[in-house]
């Protein structure tokens, strides 16, 4: 069974008991980001599980080991969000767009983190968005404030790359949206589209 990001420091146990009542045993653990609140019981996790490797983008992998530095055709905006300093795990497995984990698809998600990325299955058309999107407090495209959630919007690293990124997952007609923060959507396309046009509006009206 793949286990998508880790969660917190002390979610180690629930996530280890959920997978014992599902009776199938964790083989992998992939990342959509390096924050903290989606990799913080890593450690804890491959204590347990040393044998299991650990999945993230080759450019968020930079970030899990604490470089916040940017690369010179990324947007100079400041990398948002905490990254656990004391973290020791690292990847075991750099991903690239494109690339498969299984039925999973990764797709190149950036704005939320520079190496953001969401997991297509491709049996299903289920898509996994880590934070590129949220439901909690109404759905919204990441960088866009919900003030009953407001806490993926003031993590978010690029508003116009995320708007972006969005986009493009848009494009794959997902039939399920499951998101880092918020319940998930069956048949989300149009409560996307509705995100991408509050998050385009908001845009445009920052501009002017």
């Amino acid at each position: 069974m793949t286990l998508v990001d880790a969660a917190l420091p002390y979610s180690s146990k629930g996530i280890l008991q959920a997978a014992a009542q599902i009776g199938k045993p964790i083989t992998r653990i992939v990342l959509t980001h390096a924050h903290e609140d989606h990799v913080g019981a890593l450690d804890a996790l491959k204590e347990v599980l040393p044998e299991v490797p650990v999945y993230i983008s080759a450019r968020d992998a930079r970030l899990l080991g604490g470089d916040r530095t940017l690369d010179p055709d990324e947007p100079d905006t400041p990398i948002r969000g905490g990254v656990p300093r004391k973290l020791r795990t690292r990847a075991d497995v750099q991903l690239q767009d494109g690339e498969r984990i299984g039925s999973l698809l990764a797709v190149a998600a950036p704005g939320h983190t520079p190496g953001s990325m969401a997991f297509l299955d491709t049996r299903t058309r289920s898509l996994i968005a880590g934070d590129a999107l949220q439901t909690r407090g109404g759905i919204a495209v990441s960088g866009q404030l919900r003030p009953w959630f407001p806490f993926p919007a003031m993590a978010t690293w690029n508003k116009q790359v995320a708007l972006e990124s969005v986009r493009k997952l848009r494009e794959y007609s997902p039939s399920l949206l499951a998101v880092g923060h918020g319940r998930m959507l069956k048949q989300p396309e149009a409560a996307m589209d509705r995100a991408l046009a509050d998050a385009r509006r908001n845009l445009e009206q920052t501009m002017n």
